[in-house]
């Protein structure tokens, strides 16, 4: 079972997984001893392999796993896929099977795993990440994740969400394998993208068909999901369907009786794109400059 974004998924996701966040709330502080006391659950090769077909890995891709244990994630992206990667675990002797089995599957020069706090590991580098971790975890491991890694980047979590930021796409698998260990035969898989950060006041500079527009655009944000106003000489202007996925941001507005689809990449405080429209000519350049900052 597959969820698009979008309210009702949303809903149908919260009321699946509320039970793990109440016990998420109230997590304390992560230490080192904390870390080394979490059961070693491997996970299953059906999920492993629907996780990275999930984040769409391929060669060009550096994967990273918190939490990596036997390694069998970084080692079937760096198989099947060619990628390279990083594993880390706090259990030096789950790191050191991660490092023989990456040489029995000939891809050691591939991968690298590594004895060390997920928490204090540097993550930046990472086009997917890759967790299996408890929801605890997960919760304190949100402010890191937008922190360190690029827009546009894959996260993908077996089981636990990450509280309050509504997945991109949610996967139900059944796995028999699975209920032994933890009393149930469903997988669920959670995929996210780092979105650009878009909220506040932009000024439109719009190259328009007839003439140069200046419009004022105006984004609301929370994670991926955004709103947006727009202005034209300080009169409303329409504006639709404004979508973000990763550092692309896309909406359309009517201009007269033309509607122009923009779509363009956000890089900080600057936006560089194309509008077309059904009836007008080829793709016409735009560019947006921040103004001000969203709350």
């Amino acid at each position: 079972m597959i969820y698009p974004r979008g309210l009702r998924a949303w809903h149908t996701y919260q009321n699946i997984i509320v039970a793990g966040l109440l016990l998420a709330a109230f997590a304390p502080a992560v230490s080192a001893q904390e870390l080394s006391k979490l059961p070693y659950v491997p996970t299953p090769q059906v999920v492993v392999d629907e996780m990275l077909k999930l984040a769409g890995v391929t060669a060009d891709d550096f994967v990273i796993d918190l939490g990596s244990g036997d390694g069998r994630i970084v080692i079937t992206a760096a198989k099947q896929f060619k990628a390279k990667g990083l594993g880390v675990d706090i259990d030096g002797k789950l790191v050191a099977l991660s490092n023989r089995n990456a040489k029995a599957e000939k891809v050691e020069d591939r991968v690298e795993f590594a004895e060390r706090d997920m928490f204090k590991t540097e993550i930046s580098k990472a086009s997917v990440l890759t967790l299996y971790v408890l929801p605890d975890f997960m919760q304190k491991l949100r402010s890191k994740v937008l922190a360190e890694l690029k827009p546009g980047t894959r996260v993908v979590a077996h089981d636990y969400p990450i509280d309050e930021w509504h997945p991109d796409r949610f996967v139900t698998l059944t796995v028999p394998e699975k209920m032994e260990a933890n009393g149930t035969d469903k997988a669920y898989l959670y995929l996210w993208i780092v979105p650009a950060g878009v909220g506040g006041t932009w000024r439109v500079d719009f190259d328009a068909e007839e003439r140069s527009e200046e419009l004022v655009v105006t984004f609301s944000q929370r994670y991926q999901m955004i709103d947006a106003v727009a202005e034209r000489m300080r009169r409303p202007l329409p504006i639709q369907n404004p979508t973000l996925t990763g550092a692309m941001v896309k909406f359309s507005i009517t201009l007269g009786t033309r509607q122009y689809q923009f779509s363009g990449r956000v890089d900080g405080d600057k936006i560089e794109g194309t509008a077309t429209s059904p009836s007008g000519k080829g793709p016409l350049k735009w560019r947006g400059t921040r103004v001000a900052k969203g709350s």
